[in-house]
C-alpha cells in the first residue's frame, strides 16, 4: 500500500493535522502566528546549513527552529517588542539561508520544494519522521492540556494555582518548532503557519468548546489534506497550496455556515 505515492502523501497529510490541530488552536487563541510564520521562514537557513555540513534536512531545520523559538522566548521576557525581534529574527534567518544555499558546493536545490513542500515527493521514511514528530507533538498538547490551558485563558490564575505560565508556553514554542522541522515536505516552511491557523480557526466557527474545537481542527485538517490531494491530481495543480486552498474553502463555508446561524 505505501508503495502508491499519494498514499504515502494521504498518509502524510492526515499524520500532520494530528499535531497541527490541537497545537494550531493554541496559536489562535494566544494569537501567535506571527511567530510560527518566523519559525518557519528560519527553517530555510536550517536547510542551508544540513546542505553545507552534510546533516539530515529534517535535524538542521529542528536545531534552527528550536534557536529561534528560544531567542524570540528570551526577549520577549526581557521586555523588548515580539513583533520587531521576529521581523529582524526571521526575515534574517531567512536572507541568511537563502545566500548560505548559494555556497553549497555542487549542490542543486529546488527552493521551492522547500518553501511550498513536495508532499507527493514523500517517502516511507519521511512518513515515519511526520508520524513520530505527530504523535509526540500530540501526546504533549494531551499531557498537559489543563495547564496549557489555564495558561492561555488566565495566566495570573495559572499562577495562583502554582503552574508557571512562561514555561507552558516555552513547551508550545518548541512544540512549534518541532512541526516546521517534521512539515518541511509535507507543506513547506511558507505553508505550515496556513495549515496551522485554517484549520484552527475554521473549527472555533463552530466548536462550542476547547476541546471540540482541537478535534475539529484535526479532522478539518484531514478533509484539507485529503481534498487538496484530490484537487492537485484532478487539475494538475502544487499539491501543497492546494491542500491550503481546500482549508480555505473550508473556513468560508464554516463562515458562511456560522453567520446563517447567528441571522
Amino acid at each position: 500500500m505505501l508503495d502508491d505515492f499519494l498514499v504515502r502523501a494521504a498518509l502524510a497529510g492526515i499524520g500532520l493535522s494530528l499535531a497541527t490541530g490541537p497545537l494550531g488552536s493554541f496559536v489562535v487563541w494566544r494569537r501567535m502566528a506571527y511567530f510560527g510564520d518566523a519559525t518557519a521562514h528560519a527553517a530555510i537557513l536550517g536547510v542551508a546549513l544540513s546542505l553545507l555540513m552534510s546533516l539530515p534536512i529534517w535535524l538542521g531545520t529542528l536545531v534552527v527552529a528550536l534557536s529561534m523559538a528560544l531567542a524570540v522566548s528570551w526577549m520577549s521576557t526581557r521586555g523588548q517588542s515580539t513583533d520587531t525581534g521576529l521581523g529582524v529574527l526571521s526575515y534574517s534567518a531567512l536572507s541568511a539561508g537563502l545566500v548560505a544555499i548559494s555556497f553549497a558546493p555542487g549542490v542543486r536545490v529546488d527552493l521551492a520544494a522547500f518553501l511550498f513542500g513536495d508532499i507527493l515527493a514523500v517517502t516511507r521514511a519521511d512518513l515515519m519522521l511526520v508520524w513520530a514528530g505527530a504523535l509526540a507533538i500530540a501526546a504533549l498538547i494531551i499531557w498537559r492540556w489543563s495547564k496549557l490551558l489555564l495558561s492561555t485563558l488566565s495566566p495570573d490564575l495559572a499562577a495562583a494555582s502554582g503552574i508557571n505560565p512562561t514555561r507552558e508556553g516555552l513547551v508550545l514554542t518548541i512544540a512549534l518548532a518541532v512541526v516546521v522541522a517534521v512539515s518541511l515536505k509535507v507543506v513547506g516552511a511558507l505553508l505550515i503557519s496556513a495549515m496551522l491557523i485554517i484549520p484552527a480557526a475554521a473549527a472555533r466557527l463552530v466548536a462550542q468548546s476547547p476541546v471540540v474545537m482541537a478535534m475539529t481542527a484535526v479532522g478539518i485538517g484531514w478533509l484539507a489534506s485529503l481534498w487538496g490531494l484530490w484537487g492537485s491530481l484532478r487539475y494538475d495543480t502544487p499539491a501543497g497550496p492546494s491542500i491550503i486552498v481546500a482549508a480555505s474553502l473550508i473556513y468560508l463555508a464554516m463562515t458562511v455556515i456560522n453567520a446563517r446561524r447567528r441571522a
